[in-house]
């Protein structure tokens, strides 16, 4: 598996996400129709320098050997967010059917990167070799 290209996908994914929270949390908290005040915007804000900051991490280690032991505490961190935060939007689908698309796009982004950062914390990588 290409854990460099999971990575690169994933820190691109983060890093939109965490800035757009991080300049625009009056619009987000608008859209999903989210009582729009100083402390909503504040916590969108952190959450937008976490998803930005979980994007860096992702940026800075995609050239590096990732899955199984190697890089192990990177693995857990992203399987950590994308599995705990798929339950909660699976749930609130669950509940709550009538979300908009883009609610739904979020839901199966999150569930694929839980599917390939599973993948990748309980499996053993395979070294890329150069045959020249």
């Amino acid at each position: 598996m290409n854990t460099k290209i999971i990575l690169f996908a994933s820190s691109i994914i983060l890093g939109i996400g965490g800035i757009l929270l991080i300049f625009m949390p009056d619009f987000i908290l608008a859209y999903f129709d989210i009582q729009d005040n100083f402390t909503s915007a504040l916590f969108m804000q952190i959450l937008g320098s976490m998803y930005f900051a979980l994007s860096l991490l992702n940026w800075m280690s995609k050239g590096n050997l990732i899955g199984g032991i190697y890089n192990r505490p990177i693995a857990f961190a992203n399987f950590t967010h994308f599995f705990i935060t798929s339950i909660f939007l699976v749930r609130g689908l669950i509940a709550s059917p009538g979300y908009n698309y883009i609610f739904w796009v979020i839901t199966i982004v999150y569930l694929i990167f839980s599917i390939l950062f599973t993948l990748i914390l309980f499996t053993h990588p395979k070294k890329v070799t150069d045959n020249k």
